[in-house]
């Protein structure tokens, strides 16, 4: 069945795009998917979910249906999280949701879960394929191996900080056959140019600033850190080398490569539903 819309409004005026795929009186769970994707990333999973969650996901902004703002800086972490916030008020403003990210949509859901004004918003974590900035900041630091590897996997960050050549590699197509050779994944006719070309601003927003003055951002919320062991590009030490972050953290190393939402939506329901059960055990 395909979601009812609706939108909601950022502190900054920006709209987003709403979907609910169902309306039932569960727990809810928000899915904020990364890049170069949009809310339909979700989709498999959202139908898998939906007896047991009030599913709920959005597009980012930049992506999909929501607005597309021009700057660089309306895409930095604190007016990402504006929106999150703007989302949960809308579809659970009385009671704490569950959140599910993967790549940039880990990364934002890593800042709004260590912001002291939503610790108390969100109930369980579950990351796929995506790491909070301060804490990579802090792990790159070690100038360990581990470190220099995940660098090494970390070469297109740098890529997407050059000008105008990646907008231009989306645009004529050469880029996609590049990406497309690191990892194989289920094909997604609902990817237009813009979530391509806006997403390139998160990186040159967030990434930089954030592993050159990380801060100390800590969580007591339950998170499971999901690290797909061929992903391409973030390293499992990345990822799940977090305890002092994130103490009720429960880490998971599964076979598969970075777009596990799409390729694999079954194992993804699977690790939702674990974690949110021994959630809902330790809290009795």
């Amino acid at each position: 069945m395909p979601p009812s819309k609706s939108t909601a409004t950022s502190q900054d005026g920006t709209t987003l795009a709403v979907y609910n795929y169902n309306n039932h009186d569960a727990p809810v769970l928000v899915c904020v998917h990364g890049y170069p994707d949009n809310a339909s990333l979700w989709a498999p999973v959202a139908d898998l979910l939906a007896d047991d969650f009030q599913v709920v996901a959005y597009d980012v902004r930049g992506a999909g249906a929501s607005d597309h703002p021009g700057s660089t800086a309306a895409y930095v972490l604190d007016r990402l999280q504006e929106d999150f916030r703007a989302v949960i008020d809308q579809v659970s403003p009385d009671r704490p949701v569950h959140v599910l990210a993967h790549d940039w949509g880990s990364i934002q859901a890593w800042h709004f879960v260590t912001a002291p004004d939503l610790e108390s918003r969100i109930a369980s974590f579950t990351s796929i394929s995506g790491p909070s900035l301060d804490h990579a900041g802090y792990f790159l630091r070690r100038r360990s191996r581990a470190a220099l590897k995940q660098l090494l996997h970390s070469w297109y960050i740098f890529y997407f900080h050059l000008p105008w050549l990646p907008e231009l590699g989306w645009r004529k197509g050469w880029a996609h056959r590049a990406f497309n050779r690191l990892e194989r994944q289920q094909p997604d006719d609902n990817r237009s140019l813009g979530d391509y070309v806006n997403g390139i601003k998160l990186y040159r927003a967030n990434v930089v600033p954030r592993l050159l003055r990380p801060a100390q951002r800590r969580t007591d919320v339950p998170v499971l850190a999901v690290s797909p062991d061929a992903d391409p590009f973030v390293t499992t030490p990345l990822q799940t080398d977090i305890a002092q972050w994130a103490p009720n953290l429960t880490t998971k190393v599964i076979r598969g490569g970075h777009w596990m939402p799409r390729n694999d939506p079954g194992l993804v329901a699977r690790l939702v539903r674990e974690h949110t059960g021994q959630v809902a055990r330790w809290g009795t």
